[in-house]
This record gives C-alpha cells, structure tokens and sequence, in this order.
C-alpha cells in the first residue's frame, strides 16, 4: 500500500513538474512574441504542446504563425481549435483568426463562412461582424470584377473570331481572283494558241494555190496567143523597110 501511495505521488510530482515545464515554455513563448521574434516563438509554443495539446499553447503557436504570414498554417491551426473545443469562447476566437487567416489568402467565401461560425459562438463580437461584412463586400467586388473581366474577355474571343474570320474571308477572296486572273490567262493562252494554228493553215504570201496558178498560166497563154496574132498581122501588111540612097 505504500509503495503505490509512493507511485501515485511520484506520477502527480511528474505531472505537476511537466505541467509547470509547459507554462514555462508557454511563458517564455509570449516574451519572444512580445520582441516580435515570431520564428522563435513558434518554436518554443510547438514545444510546449509536443506531449499535451494545451490550448493556449496551440492559440498561440497559430498567432506566430500568422504574424509570420503563414496563412495555411494559421488556418489549420486555428480551424483544429474550433472544431476540438468546447468552450464557446475559445471557439469564437479560433473561428475569428482563422477567419481572418482566410481572408489573407484571399478565400473570401471561407472566412465569411469561419466568421459565422464564429458570430454563432459569440454573437455579440463586433469585431467579427465587422470582418464578416468587410469580407462579404470583397466577395460582391470580386464577383463584379470578374463579371466584368468576363464581359470583356467575350468580347475579346468575339472580336478576334471576327478578325480571324474577315482574314479568312479576305484570303478566299484574294485565292479566288487569283485563280481567275490564272485561268483567264490560260483561255487567253489558248485562244492564241488556236489562233497561231489557224493563221498557219492559211495560203502564205509567197505560196500560190492551185486555182492561182491556173489562171496565171492561162493568162500567160492568152498573152502569148495575142502577141503571135500580132506577128502575123505585120506580116501580112508587110514591114516598112528604110533603103538609103547610093549616092
């Protein structure tokens, strides 16, 4: 029976002495927050939290990460907090940091839904309802922008499907003229082509045809028939002869 009484004491002397090991560590945690040396206080709230899970060193540890703009990981941390505590409090701050954690990043919708949460443990924090209506009028720009850059992009595509199809029109356009240009040179080619063949089967200057050449050698006949007549008609009258005189 002693010996137990002796055991129970020494495991309450260890939990007291771990107990008071974390304090401290919790303690000297918030000094290094308080200089603003955030990675060292990160450091030692993950130590004061690495066998128990206390929750202001978990609280804390997700301040420093968010004081070093490690959004994602201040987020965890506090989203693990809300969700595991019990005290309405303690979740209305946890859901509050995180909601602001998401905000950072820019994840609109989700700190509004972490500032709810939190307005639903506490619903008389002004500073909450504030950020919730801050982040809720980002989110109606952000929408409005986007609506907006959306507009513009359509007309964008519209504008470059009509360049796009004018270019093409333009170039079916210019193909066809040149086909045209292309085949009326090739009829005009054999049209000449067809003229130069006919021109070629025509008479040449030089070359008599036949029928021609008939009627030359018939009037060459006709000549010659009439210059015999002649002859003979001067024969027939007889030649005036001229005598000179023998003096």
């Amino acid at each position: 029976m002693r010996q137990l009484i002796i055991i129970i004491l020494f495991l309450l002397q260890g939990s007291w002495l771990f107990a008071q090991q974390e304090k401290s560590l919790v303690h000297k945690g918030n000094e290094l927050y308080q200089q603003k040396k955030y990675t060292e206080a990160e450091a030692t709230y993950r130590k004061s939290v690495e066998k128990k899970k206390n929750t202001e060193g978990n609280f804390n540890l997700g301040d420093a990460l968010y004081k070093q703009k490690k959004f994602g990981e201040a987020g965890e941390q506090f989203n693990q907090l809300g969700e595991a505590s019990t005290n309405k409090a303690v979740a209305a701050k946890a859901y509050h940091n995180l909601g602001n954690s998401l905000l950072e990043s820019k994840k609109l919708q989700e700190s509004i839904d972490a500032y709810k949460k939190s307005l639903i443990n506490n619903p008389k924090d002004d500073e909450t309802r504030y950020n919730l209506a801050y982040a809720q009028e980002k989110l109606k720009q952000q929408q409005q922008q986007d609506k907006k850059n959306n507009k513009n992009q359509d007309k964008k595509n519209q504008d470059k499907n009509k360049k796009d199809q004018d270019k093409k029109n333009q170039d079916k356009k210019d193909q066809d003229k040149k086909n045209q240009d292309q085949n009326k040179k090739d009829q005009d080619k054999q049209n000449q082509d067809k003229k130069d063949q006919k021109d070629g089967q025509q008479p040449q200057p030089n070359k008599l045809s036949k029928e021609d050449a008939e009627r030359m050698l018939d009037a060459l006949n006709n000549d010659e028939k009439q210059t015999q007549d002649k002859l003979k008609n001067k024969k027939l009258k007889g030649t005036k002869v001229h005598v000179e005189k023998d003096w």
